[in-house]
């Protein structure tokens, strides 16, 4: 953060604190219950095309309150996903721009908004901004503003990870799938802030449906990998290939569908435990002056154009679930297909609970959209993925480490493209754009894509090379090129639109 910025985010916390303190003596601002899931894509919600996965409690919140159904992860990775989600600024803004990265403590972080503001704040589950690893993190600047801090560490072990004592940094030890011992944390911090004089501010990250695919018995077993169908654009180019970690190449229909089975399974298990905070809330007798919000990181591929995981500009890696519920406010069973961000979550959080929008925010206020109404919509979101260069720590190692967190084994650029092996796997570095119509992405080596996602909705035709869409793609260009100078993003697109890359689609 350079100094300008500083001054003027930390202006922006004074407003915030001085108004919140004004406006608790006349009326008692909204709770706010962000729920936020890992690698949960749109496109395996109820009533997708193409899905099997049920999830009755996130079914029926999202069409009794309002679906932002165009909601985009600007960067489908964890750590950039959160860097964004908590500082409201972009990757080479925070420096989060691969996974296994510390937010820096002096950004003025959503929590740390909410909390000067008067708020009671908590967190609970997966935390992924604290470098390397997940230590234990005492109280401090490094919380964010968290008060009730609750941070889980191996979370890809869903049965073997842990959390710690906020006070002393000993190791807990829960049985059980880590998502519904998370819940359960969730539960009790909402259990005890019943008649609280004061709003409160809970997120919630989970880890399921995020690789390994291993829920409860139970809910995968719903599932029998022999009944489950494959989206039409779900291809095979990568077998015979050998590749380590999460996203290992795809050999075939039978493997893809056990990596199916278990992911359908983890997001049933999520939606149980979204349906017991529901309940707490209610219980709690706060449901009424909460705003609840469902949503995740990022998506998965699960095999549509040869991949799996994420980082990619593919609807199913990008797109995702944004639920909110805010009674009196919010229209009940609503859908809007106004292009939303994750860059625009921390403004809009802040105007619907009534805070100053702070200045350093780079995205735009939503608010009047989920409170009914209209606003001049951005023409397009922006997207991006960036392989780390040589010497960037990407994986974090140790006990404390998620294992398996960067999607294609740190892949470590040799040139112009990625060393051997690794190919098709959740690359190249690029950046793009998805608008109403359209989704847009230039590779360091090219041009890369262009897909119509009205005439063509599983992005099977790639129109890169088609002369009828040149001019598109240019004025397409002028856009990424303003965004990476507001952005401070060193992309060398200049350079880049030239050719087009034989990198495949």
């Amino acid at each position: 953060m350079n100094r300008r910025d500083f001054v003027q985010a930390t202006a922006a916390v004074a407003a915030v604190a001085a108004t919140g303190g004004r406006a608790a003596t006349t009326r008692r601002r909204p709770n706010l219950l962000y729920v936020f899931s890992d690698q949960h894509r749109a496109a395996s919600l109820p009533g997708e095309p193409f899905n099997q996965a049920s999830a009755p409690n996130l079914d029926a919140f999202r069409h009794a309150n309002l679906s932002m159904d165009r909601c985009v992860s600007n960067y489908p990775l964890c750590t950039p996903y959160r860097g964004i989600l908590m500082s409201g600024r972009w990757p080479y803004q925070t420096g989060l721009t691969h996974n296994n990265v510390a937010l820096p403590s002096n950004e003025i972080s959503l929590g740390r908004v909410f909390r000067d503001a008067g708020y009671h704040t908590g967190y609970v589950g997966k935390w992924h901004l604290q470098g390397r690893g997940n230590a234990f993190i005492p109280a401090g600047p490094d919380r964010q503003g968290f008060e009730d801090w609750h941070v889980w560490a191996r979370t890809n072990a869903h049965y073997r990870s842990w959390t710690y004592d906020p006070d002393t940094g000993a190791r807990i030890h829960p049985d059980g799938w880590n998502c519904t011992t998370m819940t359960d944390q969730a539960i009790t911090l909402i259990k005890q802030q019943q008649g609280a004089t004061k709003p409160w501010m809970l997120m919630v990250s989970w880890n399921p449906p995020h690789p390994p695919y291993n829920p409860p018995a139970q809910d995968a077993e719903r599932y029998p990998p022999d009944q489950l169908k494959l989206r039409p654009n779900v291809s095979f180019p990568l077998q015979g290939k050998s590749a380590a970690g999460e996203a290992r190449p795809l050999t075939g229909a039978e493997s893809l569908r056990a990596a199916m089975q278990g992911y359908y399974g983890a997001i049933t298990g999520v939606d149980a435990e979204f349906g017991r905070l529901l309940a707490a809330l209610e219980a709690s007798g706060h449901a009424e002056d909460t705003i609840v919000v469902y949503t995740s990181d990022h998506g998965d591929m699960m095999g549509s154009q040869g991949r799996m995981a994420k980082q990619v500009p593919f609807e199913e890696s990008c797109r995702v679930p944004f639920f909110i519920r805010y009674p009196g406010v919010t229209p009940k069973g609503s859908r809007s297909d106004t292009l939303f961000a994750a860059i625009d979550i921390y403004p809009t959080l802040c105007a619907l609970a009534g805070l100053p929008v702070p200045r350093h925010c780079a995205g735009h206020d939503m608010s009047a959209v989920m409170r009914g109404g209209r606003v001049e919509a951005s023409q397009a979101v922006f997207l991006m993925n960036q392989l780390p260069h040589a010497g960037d720590s990407t994986e974090a190692h140790g006990e404390d480490g998620d294992a398996g967190e960067t999607a294609s084994d740190s892949p470590v650029r040799q040139g112009r493209e990625t060393r051997p092996g690794h190919e098709f796997i959740n690359q190249p570095t690029y950046r793009g754009l998805r608008t109403d119509t359209h989704t847009y992405a230039v590779a360091e080596t090219g041009r890369w894509c262009l897909y119509d996602n009205v005439a063509d909705p599983f992005q099977m035709k790639n129109l890169v090379r088609d002369p009828a869409h040149q001019a598109m793609m240019t004025g397409f260009d002028k856009q990424i090129g303003a965004w990476l100078i507001s952005a401070g993003d060193p992309f060398p697109l200049a350079d880049a639109v030239t050719r087009i890359t034989d990198f495949p689609t």
